[in-house]
């Protein structure tokens, strides 16, 4: 089987590398706490949306191949729990 490709999100995931940095920078210069703590939740969200991207190709493309009746079907949906349940 084909593995979809994900170098388009390579742009978002160095931009959240780039806020991990700063959240680090801004640590080493012990800035205000709710600075600090809203630089997180702005990665936290990136990373969720890179996650949602991500999660969207491998339905429609992965698992989509699987429902068409291959043998794969179970351990498809099996990954898939596992992935959710973390």
């Amino acid at each position: 089987m084909n593995h979809p490709n994900h170098k388009d999100k390579l742009p978002s995931i160095k931009r959240i590398e780039g806020q991990v940095k700063g959240i680090a920078k801004m640590v080493e210069e012990e800035r205000y706490c709710i600075d600090i703590l809203n630089q997180i939740k702005a990665i936290k969200n990136s990373i969720s949306a890179v996650e949602r991207k991500i999660l969207q190709t491998h339905l429609r493309g992965c698992v989509k191949n699987s429902l068409d009746g291959g043998p794969d079907f179970d351990s498809k949906i099996d990954e898939l729990m596992k992935v959710l349940k973390r």
